[in-house]
């Protein structure tokens, strides 16, 4: 897959996700793509939340992968 249809693709993944994080005072974005790894960062409420991490596999993790299988793992960077 070429490189900007799969940063196409993530930024379509964290559409999805962010109304969710919205509604809850958060928001999420994209830092960077490492290979097959994404790097986001969390912002508002999702910042020391007690269920970010949670949300970071479950939700913004598997959502980019739903969009772009070939990334192995998302992280978040502070």
């Amino acid at each position: 897959m070429v490189k900007k249809e799969l940063l196409s693709n993530i930024e379509k993944a964290l559409s999805e996700i962010r109304p969710y994080l919205l509604k809850d005072g958060g928001d999420v974005s994209f830092v960077s793509l490492n290979k097959d790894v994404v790097n986001i960062k969390f912002h508002g409420a999702c910042i020391g939340c007690n269920v970010n991490q949670m949300t970071l596999k479950n939700g913004v993790e598997a959502t980019i992968q739903k969009y772009a299988p070939q990334i192995r793992k998302v992280t978040e960077v502070k």
